[in-house]
């Protein structure tokens, strides 16, 4: 599968071949969706607490006598029927929320997803992104060269999540330079998961040769693991 590399102009530096099981696989929407839900849950903090009658501070004394006053049939005021009372079926900071899921599945999601994401044209290999400046202002002129690709008009449209990049590790310059631009994210190639990938408009990958042996390795750990 051919795809073209780009440099930090806008302006065609070469042709690559990448993997067809990477970048060319099948979609498999049940597999993401399974993925995609489990990183979800396991993202949330699980800290939001509601308390139940039982620990709403006040007397448990019935407040009136049951019959004989002509008011409704009342046994607490912590009940869920009164203001200030506990609340019924609240969230509860005692819940756990984790999910595990295979690195088989983890793997095969994120290869869909990345096919999904080449097959629409939101994917720009670059042969490299390397600020040694730190300023955002170089990071943003950077960004708005790769507009210029055809079919990626889009790609510096102010809104949160609109670009992932992957860049190799330790560059740190080139990290605090794009930090500031809110509409995308950078991480390093090993942090390239499905929820992010889901979750933007565009991809960006830097160092395409090493990103691909990166993600080739994984499917290989996974399926050794396996057997």
């Amino acid at each position: 599968m051919q795809v073209t590399i780009y440099t930090t102009e806008g302006k065609v530096a070469k042709s690559m071949d990448v993997p067809e099981n990477i970048f060319g696989a099948e979609w498999n929407a049940d597999l993401v969706s399974q993925v995609l839900y489990s990183q979800a849950s396991n993202r949330r903090a699980g800290t939001a607490h509601t308390k139940n009658r039982a620990e709403v501070r006040g007397s448990h004394k019935k407040p009136w006598a049951q019959k004989g006053s002509g008011r409704a049939r009342h046994g607490s005021a912590q009940s869920p029927l009164w203001k200030g009372g506990g609340v019924t079926f609240g969230p509860r900071n005692d819940k756990n929320y984790k999910k595990t899921i295979p690195k088989g599945m983890k793997v095969a999601a994120l290869y869909s997803l990345l096919s999904a994401k080449v097959k629409a044209g939101k994917v720009i290999f670059v042969d490299t992104i390397s600020e040694s400046t730190g300023k955002t202002q170089a990071a943003d002129a950077i960004m708005r060269n790769l507009s210029t690709i055809e079919g990626f008009k889009t790609l510096c449209y102010k809104k949160p999540n609109n670009i992932y990049v992957t860049t190799k590790k330790g560059d740190e310059l080139t990290k605090r330079s794009f930090r500031n631009l809110p509409y995308m994210t950078l991480h390093n190639m090993e942090d390239l998961n499905p929820l992010d990938l889901a979750n933007t408009r565009y991809l960006v990958i830097a160092n395409p040769e090493e990103t691909i042996a990166f993600l080739s390795s994984k499917k290989n750990k996974a399926v050794a693991k396996a057997n």
